[in-house]
């Protein structure tokens, strides 16, 4: 557990007592603050009373001598309509962080490398961390992705902090300079919290704020937006520009399968991409990219990151390879919850049973138009079925309406052998709410499923 010094006996106000936000109060306990904690769910509240954490309503209550209000990142503070004790910490000069912010309070000397974006960020950030701690340094993981960053052991100057970063989190962290800053993609997303595109880029950008010597910037510039920022930067930071196709001179990148970098004078074919079975399509090639950049950046030889990029293994629900039984592998993917998100995994696979549906996002299926004549077979479920089927009839694509992932499988299975393909997809392009309460739980249940399926490991 980090303990944050110049906290005794300081009153600090901590809104939210979730998955970050109860951590957070043990920590500033732990450091000796008078704590003020709230939720508004009357079970968070009770499950933190029962540790013993001083529970108050913080709008009721006297702020006197309260400088901080550490707030959970899914609470809004801004957009679309501040929360009520945001207002309040405002009106009252209390600066607003959130459990990062704290983090780099505690532990200045650290390196800190921070990983953002709107796709692929968990990937990379999983994959660096996998590179890091292949090369023997020391490191904790975690922030968007895992263990709440208060959980984490305190590093000093031999060790690095690697953190997946959403822009919730970014625009409440301002104690920390990323030595090594990734920025792999921005388009549209929770424009409903920061106002606008514009607000959501602003906050994404925030993680080459700060200053520090050795200050490495490493941006996707596979789109007008990040290209846009790669060039605004590169008058005060080291930018190394990465991508998913051929790069450029200076750039790191993918050639066919084939990891290439063009930073220094002669080009380096770092691996061959399929040397690394749970990094597969155009995208997975851009987070190999950044991953070997900031890498490279913390002084990891290429022989050592190449070696590790091929004994990496995929996060759950994210193009994971479930098994592989009677020569059909079985991929959770999981975590795609709209049809962009889909495009990235058919384009992963030549020919795929497909497994999707859900309950629908409302913006159509027409991404995945030009990847439709990968789709061997579709086998859909959920709310979402009747519209995917309607789809798919347009333009011919073989498909069966099962309902549920129980039944999907086995059907998937079926129409794997009939067609000879090798890969079963469940990457469903939907929401998993109309059946499980999470996409985590809906790629559980596949894992499941394929497992009584026996056979091959």
């Amino acid at each position: 557990m980090i303990r944050i010094p110049g906290y005794e006996h300081k009153r600090i106000a901590v809104m939210g007592l979730g998955v970050a936000g109860l951590p957070t109060v043990r920590a500033l306990m732990a450091s000796g603050a008078r704590v003020l904690a709230w939720d508004d769910g009357v079970e968070g509240r009770n499950k933190a009373a029962a540790e013993g954490v001083p529970i108050v309503d913080l709008l009721s209550t006297d702020w006197s001598g309260i400088d901080t209000l550490v707030l959970s990142p899914g609470i809004p503070h801004t957009f679309p309509k501040p929360h009520p004790i945001a207002e309040r910490a405002r009106k009252e000069d209390a600066a607003i962080v959130c459990d990062v912010d704290l983090l780099g309070r505690a532990c200045p000397d650290a390196v800190y490398v921070g990983i953002t974006g709107t796709n692929g960020k968990s990937t990379t950030t999983a994959l660096i961390a996998h590179i890091l701690k292949s090369a023997g340094r020391k490191i904790e993981v975690g922030g968007n992705l895992g263990p709440p960053v208060l959980d984490f052991e305190p590093l000093g100057k031999d060790g690095i902090y690697v953190l997946e970063m959403s822009s919730y989190q970014l625009e409440r962290t301002f104690s920390i300079s990323f030595d090594v800053a990734v920025l792999l993609n921005v388009s549209p997303n929770h424009i409903d919290r920061h106002g606008d595109f514009a607000g959501y880029v602003a906050a994404k950008t925030r993680i080459f704020a700060g200053n520090r010597k050795r200050k490495t910037a490493v941006v996707g510039v596979d789109d007008d937006e990040t290209r846009r920022i790669a060039d605004a930067i590169a008058d005060r930071l080291h930018v190394v520009r990465i991508t998913r196709e051929a790069p450029g001179r200076g750039m790191i990148g993918s050639e066919g399968t084939k990891l290439v970098d063009r930073t220094e004078d002669a080009p380096r074919v770092v691996l061959d991409l399929k040397d690394a079975p749970d990094l597969p399509g155009r995208h997975n090639a851009q987070n190999a990219a950044a991953a070997y950049a900031a890498a490279r950046a913390l002084g990891v030889a290429p022989e050592a990151i190449a070696a590790a990029m091929k004994s990496y293994r995929s996060l759950p629900h994210r193009l994971e390879r479930v098994a592989t039984i009677d020569g059909v592998t079985y991929v959770n993917d999981s975590k795609a919850t709209s049809p962009e998100a889909t495009v990235w995994a058919l384009t992963s696979y030549q020919r795929v049973i497909w497994i999707a549906g859900g309950l629908s996002k409302d913006v159509g299926y027409d991404a995945l138009i030009p990847y439709l004549p990968r789709i061997a077979h579709g086998i859909l479920v959920g709310k979402a079925a009747k519209e995917i089927a309607a789809f798919l009839a347009k333009y011919e694509v073989p498909h069966t309406i099962v309902g549920t992932i129980a039944e999907a499988v086995p059907a998937a299975r079926a129409n794997a052998r009939a067609s000879d393909t090798k890969v079963v997809l469940l990457s469903p392009a939907c929401a998993s709410f109309d059946q499980y309460r999470s996409f985590e739980k809906r790629g559980d249940d596949f894992r499941a499923q394929v497992k009584k399926l026996g056979g091959g490991a």
